[in-house]
């Protein structure tokens, strides 16, 4: 009986540490995000851009194991400033810094892109080129791709970044996300999330960005209609522990151009 006592609670132990484990094991890690953003004022420069990223980047990618590259276009471009959005998600951070000689290995990419990556330097095909890199949030740990009925042409892509006065109210806003579960208010309301992360590079610190999509426009105004008159929104936000956690925020309406993966 001695024997037994004493084997018994050893099993349960082992039986709690097998599920821990197994439950961690199967939790998917939290993906890091490349957003790429490419500055551009002409036609020519444009047509570059598009051609390198369709024939040599997005294959490139497909074959280095990154199934979906999303490529997006203002809905309404500036005249002075054009601008191109390339969104990468990457499985670990490892991957993501090790991309670039990833592709420099990769001599079909070489061959295909090599308009785009031999311009000379009096035809460049961009002014300049933006990278922001993304940490996934626990709450949507890997991307999503839109299950949207409309034409890419005629849908409403929208990339918000959040920008809060300190780190620490920073953390809050990403805490309101995930424990807040805004997250899911977002899934519940059918806003078709492609990410949602934290910001850790880039040029408008501390801040996160999201992206949530949409058929066209009326839909989304229809969807943040309902978001704004949720029940639990409005006592979410009315929290005291979430206040004064977003200074000032960028909303950008872009749209998937027809190559685009999402």
């Amino acid at each position: 009986m001695k024997l037994l006592s004493f084997r018994l609670p050893c099993f349960l132990f082992a039986l709690v540490l097998f599920i821990c484990a197994n439950a961690y094991s199967a939790a998917p890690a939290q993906n890091y995000y490349e957003l790429k953003i490419y500055h551009f004022k002409s036609q020519t420069q444009e047509d570059k851009i598009d051609q390198y990223l369709q024939q040599a980047y997005i294959p490139a990618m497909h074959r280095a194991g990154v199934k979906n590259v999303g490529v997006f276009k203002p809905v309404v471009q500036q005249d002075t400033n054009r601008m191109i959005y390339v969104f990468t998600p990457f499985s670990s951070l490892e991957k993501l810094a090790g991309n670039a000689n990833k592709l420099q290995a990769d001599a079909k990419y070489l061959a295909d892109g090599k308009d785009y990556i031999d311009a000379d330097y009096k035809e460049a095909p961009y002014t300049r080129v933006e990278a922001i890199i993304i940490q996934a949030f626990p709450g949507m740990p890997t991307t999503a791709v839109p299950n949207l009925t409309a034409n890419k042409s005629e849908r409403v892509y929208e990339l918000r970044s959040y920008e809060s006065a300190t780190e620490k109210y920073n953390v809050n806003k990403v805490r309101m996300f995930n424990v807040g579960d805004e997250i899911n208010l977002f899934k519940r309301l059918g806003f078709n999330a492609v990410f949602y992360g934290e910001v850790i590079a880039g040029s408008h610190m501390p801040n996160l960005m999201y992206m949530t999509t949409f058929n066209n426009k009326e839909d989304r105004d229809k969807h943040w209609d309902a978001f704004g008159k949720d029940a639990y929104w409005k006592e979410l936000v009315a929290k005291p522990e979430y206040q004064h956690n977003v200074s000032h925020a960028d909303i950008i309406f872009i749209r998937p151009v027809a190559y685009s993966d999402f």
